[in-house]
């Protein structure tokens, strides 16, 4: 079977850069997954992607002119129903024939076998295989319409008679599609496929590119059209070029893989080049210029040794002049009046302390059901200093309650009006510049923390407790107003807040229950401002750990065994889920698990509260005085363990239960005639319950 590559590319106006990397993938594994679905391409064959600025291109190795016909073997009607008692084609088996396009010829030659109790008829025939011209068609239109585009623009059709129009993320002009040398005629957004490309705009050295086959496809674009047609390519040359630029001057680049790939779906041929600025505007927080630099021009700012940030950037040019002042002067002028206007906004901001614009806040309206971020502060300071409260007394109480006081007064200054990343971050400058602590200061800029998974958390417990009290509000509150998360909304990042809190909970240890810190959010807010959602909120917080704890490798089994029971302590999850994987690969944990089970189930067909106070007097049979003996032996060293948090030294005591337990129920009737002596047996499994599940419901275990 002869096989030849196959190159397409499709030619368009500038691409949104931020969108340019997903929009290549996505064009290249549908096309390619839609010839290997055809039979067209064997699976695992080498397939390469293409995402310039100007392009969208997929080179697949291994293409098969036409896909090998193809047995089909096609359950018609049971025997009785095609067949009439003559043997004769009935009705309804020609209708059936018919809309497969055969007629009473095959009925000869259709195929009876057993289908269940009865006899079916089967029609066997051979498919063509499918043709490239026709399965690169149906891969090509399967592949734009999957592609990630946000929105998409209206066009005139290149083909058309002015009136019809195509739709698209941007104006197509050219498609290529070559198998081997040969073009194949396929046609997408009314272009015909052909053999010609173009490439840089400004630095290619012929005007059309005319490929010579589809295996030549990036090596003439780079010597030809001055263009990497790789986005890894280009990706790990900008890299190169910045990191070698960095070192000449003895200055390291910030590494920004966002940035890096949003440069390199902006050039064609990088070029790195390096800018200055003047050192007047160092003064101001480095946050905002590395944001002023990297969000509005796409400069790389560099740092010194000491990671001072320096009066020097990179650009990433798409242009590689003799000269290269004009570029780097364009760019400096450019940027000169953004750093200019950070230095405006920060000398200004604080001409006004961060307290005085505080009443500001009353005005600014932070949702039509829950009332002004004035009102939010307020009840963030009421949780923060509770939270405050237990977690280090009064002093811990009243730091808390400045730092919540102050935590979004930074809203209103011209700075964080201007870059809203920087909220927090400037709330902390300001701060210190009004003389507070850096206790309260830090506080203010790591409330917001955890912003992202994998982000640090607040440095110092002021900041843990705004930063739980601001979470836990915004947790509240959503849910007090119906606000609930569905499976693909949640406007409000109330998952990412959730997971916030469980973060602190867990990673710092913190002696906090669950319920007591949802129940002293709600109590932050006015009465009869909320629906009563603790429960909701509540669960939904033990669903996030849930999956957190999976994603770090626990079984659902062992995650549903610690979760059951509702540990009110998150940071304790860990240690129990710990102690249940040691306790599960024990020899005696699947039998105790599944007698656990059955004691269970017992309970829950007893009718009101089962004491756990057993009489030993009443101990008649020996299994159940040997189970109640087992009890007492290792209730001591159990329960200390288990008070010390050693979990797994409780859990693992439990094994010396199992004989016990066989015994019991091999050998005891729990539910004996006599009615005191029921309720006595019934006491011991209460106790037995109660002490294998301090931990975990190990019931969840079983089988």
């Amino acid at each position: 079977m002869s096989t030849k590559n196959l190159l397409v590319e499709l030619f368009v106006e500038e691409l949104p850069p931020k969108s340019l990397k997903k929009l290549g993938e996505s064009f290249s594994q549908v096309l390619s997954a839609s010839l290997v679905a055809q039979n067209l391409v064997l699976p695992g064959t080498e397939i390469t992607s293409f995402a310039s600025p100007r392009r969208l291109a997929v080179h697949v190795e291994g293409v098969i002119a036409q896909a090998a016909d193809k047995s089909v073997s096609l359950k018609l009607m049971p025997v009785k129903v095609g067949l009439d008692a003559a043997g004769n084609a009935t009705p309804a088996l020609l209708k059936k024939l018919a809309g497969l396009g055969a007629d009473v010829s095959v009925v000869s030659s259709l195929r009876t076998e057993m289908d269940g109790k009865a006899e079916a008829l089967y029609f066997d025939s051979l498919v063509p295989g499918v043709k490239l011209v026709d399965g690169l068609q149906r891969a090509l239109n399967d592949a734009l319409a999957k592609l990630p585009i946000a929105r998409v623009m209206t066009y005139p059709d290149p083909t058309g008679d002015g009136w019809s129009t195509v739709n698209f993320v941007r104006p197509a002009h050219s498609l290529v599609a070559l198998y081997g040398r040969k073009i194949v005629p396929v046609s997408v957004l009314g272009l015909t496929a052909g053999n010609v490309t173009q490439g840089h705009r400004f630095e290619a050295s012929v005007d059309a590119i005319v490929l010579e086959d589809a295996d030549s496809y990036a090596r003439q674009l780079e010597t030809e059209g001055a263009v990497i047609a790789s986005f890894a390519q280009r990706r790990a040359e900008i890299v190169r070029q910045l990191a070698k630029m960095a070192a000449k001057e003895g200055l390291q680049a910030i590494h920004d893989d966002d940035l890096l790939d949003e440069v390199t779906a902006l050039v064609e041929r990088p070029n790195v080049l390096m800018g200055r600025f003047e050192e007047t505007y160092l003064e101001v927080p480095p946050e905002c210029l590395i944001l002023t630099m990297k969000a509005n021009q796409k400069y790389f700012p560099l740092l010194e040794v000491s990671g001072r940030l320096s009066n020097k950037f990179l650009i990433v040019s798409n242009i590689s002049p003799k000269d290269a002042s004009l570029v780097i002067g364009g760019n400096e002028r450019v940027v000169r009046p953004r750093l200019a206007d950070a230095k405006f906004f920060f000398d200004q901001d604080r001409k006004k302390p961060l307290d005085a614009r505080v009443l500001g806040l009353s005005r600014v309206v932070y949702h039509n059901k829950l009332g002004t971020q004035g009102e939010r502060v307020e009840r963030v300071q009421a949780i923060a200093r509770a939270i405050g409260m237990q977690l280090g007394g009064e002093a811990q109480a009243l730091q808390a309650d400045q730092a919540a006081l102050l935590a979004k007064a930074d809203l209103l200054t011209d700075m964080v009006g201007e870059f809203p990343e920087l909220q927090g971050i400037m709330g902390r400058y300001y701060a210190q510049h009004d003389g507070l602590t850096d206790e309260v200061a830090f506080a203010i800029e790591d409330h917001y923390k955890p912003r992202f998974a994998g982000d640090t958390l607040p440095r110092n417990s002021t900041g843990i407790c705004v930063a739980l009290a601001d979470k836990l509000e915004t947790l509240v509150g959503m849910f007090g107003i119906g606000q609930i998360p569905t499976g693909d909304r949640d406007p409000f990042a109330l998952r990412r807040h959730a997971l916030g809190v469980i973060r602190m909970l867990v990673e710092k240890q913190l002696p906090l229950t669950l319920t007591d810190l949802v129940a002293g959010a709600f109590a932050g807010f006015s009465k009869g401002l909320l629906a009563d959602a603790q429960a909701e909120v509540e669960t939904f917080i033990f669903d996030r750990i849930g999956g957190m704890m999976r994603e770090q490798g626990y079984t659902a089994n062992q995650v549903d065994a610690v979760l059951a029971p509702r540990p009110q302590r998150l940071s304790e999850i860990p240690m129990r889920l710990d102690a249940v994987r040691a306790f599960a690969a024990l020899p005696e944990s699947a039998a105790l698990a599944a007698a656990n089970k059955r004691v269970g189930n017992i309970l829950k067909k007893v009718e009101g509260e089962v004491s756990v106070e057993v009489d030993r007097a009443r101990l008649v049979e020996d299994a159940e005085l040997a189970l109640y003996q087992a009890l007492q032996s290792i209730a001591t060293d159990a329960d200390a363990a288990f008070a010390a948090g050693d979990y797994t030294t409780s859990l693992q005591a439990l094994a010396a239960l199992r004989a016990p337990v066989d015994a019991f129920f091999d050998s005891v009737m729990v539910n004996a005639d006599d009615p005191a002596l029921r309720a006595n047996r019934l006491s011991l499994l209460a106790r037995l319950h109660q002490a294998m599940n301090r931990v975990a419901d190990l019931s969840r275990l079983a089988a």
